[in-house]
């Protein structure tokens, strides 16, 4: 399974608080990222410090055409603050560590936005102070034993990436 990059917008409830109230740039990248399913499971940490794992774990990456999470993320200079929708359901991104690390390292990666002739169209610096709104979706049951966090982290830090023109390593 590989990310795939979609021009669909998100559902129109949600497509409303993506819009900018102001007429500036809003930047939008939509993202697939496939989910996988453990065959055997993960159990922990032996080593934390070196991130070992107690035992090896082996799982199967599902097909986008079948189960996958598909996420939204806009940024714009009018945005007050960054926020995020989880299958339709606003969560408080504040008091989430995990979300607000993938914000701060995919910002303090940031490139200059140019178009296609190379034309400068905003700085890094100015990109990466951009607030966003994300809307995450999947097309399956959260806590089912598929990978959603990962799908959806995977999905998030991707779109946010290419958002963000973060120069490939």
């Amino acid at each position: 399974g590989k990310f795939q990059s979609e021009s669909t917008s998100p559902p129109q409830q949600q497509r409303r608080s993506l819009i900018c109230e102001r007429r500036v740039m809003v930047r939008s990248v939509t993202i697939s990222s496939p989910t996988n399913i453990a065959v055997i499971k993960y159990w922990g940490k032996r080593d934390a410090e070196l991130n070992l794992p107690i035992n090896s774990s082996v799982s199967l990456t599902l097909h986008t055409d079948d189960l996958k999470t598909t996420t939204t993320v806009s940024a714009c200079s009018t945005f007050e603050r960054d926020q995020l929708w989880l299958n339709g359901k606003e969560e408080n991104v504040e008091s989430n560590a995990r979300v607000q690390n993938v914000f701060r390292e995919v910002r303090a990666r940031a490139g200059d936005v140019v178009d296609a002739d190379g034309k400068l169209l905003m700085t890094a610096r100015d990109a990466a102070a951009m607030r966003v709104r994300v809307v995450s979706e999947n097309n399956f049951p959260t806590a089912a034993g598929l990978a959603s966090s990962a799908a959806g982290y995977a999905a998030l830090t991707f779109a946010l990436s290419k958002l963000f023109c973060v120069p490939k390593e």
